[in-house]
């Protein structure tokens, strides 16, 4: 089995395809990217013409997805595309941070945001609604998730067993983590897919980016926690806590207290993990990944969060 490396050649077509704007593409791109980590580039295969002016608006319910902490559900639209619906705060920060960790030239998952679409036969979701109607089918901010039928999910990979250790490309998607203040840097998160004989190894949810880090709110709702997608809290927070040596430690603050994780041992094992990740990263492999961060264009990145339903301020 051939394994694609995690980052070669960064950055040969990805500032021109950057800004993908979901359900109001520019152009007449391909929906069905080939992600390829150390390069972003469309798939030379067939182009799916039918999306060319915006994604569909109507969908068919199949079933809910109860993985994870956020409302989803499957759903297909008139071509017979499956895309899995989420609902929710994750929505919004999820669609900008996949393009700015595709942008430097890693596998993402392939999001887009929609201010609104309406889904056929839609139940009452067993989790929070966040607004939508089983009686209309009225479906707001949703973030849409394409699903290939070329690849499959074959397993989970951890952040300190995997083929990349220790290399630049690995310490850059660590760095980049940072960067966009994704907190739930779990396992459960990290995905291995396999097509054409290629295993392709991406951080699958980022739908927890873009705000403040911290103990996650679904644990102990009453104690000071993390949040996604809150622009305020990304704008103030820490980047750096210390550099020592050859080496960076980012802010990320995800180790429960004493009296929490007496009790909560699992999940104070797993988000303790997320700041040990983000310690000890060497300071050259830190400049390479800041050497291609500086080269997205104010409008580029302005590009990545308009995609995601975010309003200029």
């Amino acid at each position: 089995m051939k394994t694609r490396e995690l980052g070669r050649d960064l950055q040969r077509n990805a500032w021109t395809a950057f800004a993908l704007e979901g359900y109001a593409a520019s152009s007449c791109r391909d929906l069905d990217l080939e992600l390829y980590a150390g390069t972003a580039m469309f798939d030379s295969g067939p182009r799916h013409h039918r999306y060319c002016h915006g994604l569909p608006s109507a969908y068919n319910f199949v079933k809910e997805d109860m993985n994870g902490t956020s409302p989803k559900f499957y759903a297909r639209d008139n071509y017979g595309v499956k895309w899995l619906v989420k609902l929710g705060v994750e929505a919004r920060p999820e669609t900008a941070a996949t393009r700015l960790v595709w942008a430097m030239g890693y596998f993402t998952d392939e999001d887009y945001f929609l201010p609104q679409i309406h889904v056929r036969n839609l139940p009452k979701l067993r989790r929070k609604m966040f607004g939508a109607s089983p009686e209309t089918g009225i479906v707001p901010s949703v973030r849409l998730k394409r699903q290939g039928e070329a690849l499959k999910k074959v397993e989970n990979w951890n952040w300190f067993d995997n083929p990349f250790v220790g290399t630049r490309e690995l310490n850059g998607l660590r760095a980049l983590m940072a960067v966009i203040n994704d907190w739930d840097l779990t396992t459960e998160n990290n995905k291995v897919y396999v097509g054409d004989n290629e295993r392709h190894y991406l951080v699958s949810d980022l739908g927890a980016a873009v705000g403040k880090t911290g103990w996650p709110p679904s644990q102990v709702p009453l104690f000071p926690h993390a949040t996604k997608g809150v622009l305020k809290d990304y704008e103030h927070s820490r980047f750096i806590r210390a550099v020592t040596g050859d080496a960076v430690t980012f802010e990320m603050h995800t180790t429960a207290p004493f009296f929490i994780s007496r009790f909560k041992r699992k999940y104070s094992n797993e988000y303790r993990q997320a700041e040990r990740l983000e310690q000890g990263i060497p300071v050259l492999d830190t400049e390479w990944i800041g050497g291609l961060l500086v080269r997205l264009t104010p409008q580029q990145i302005r590009d990545a969060f308009r995609a995601a339903g975010y309003q200029p301020t």
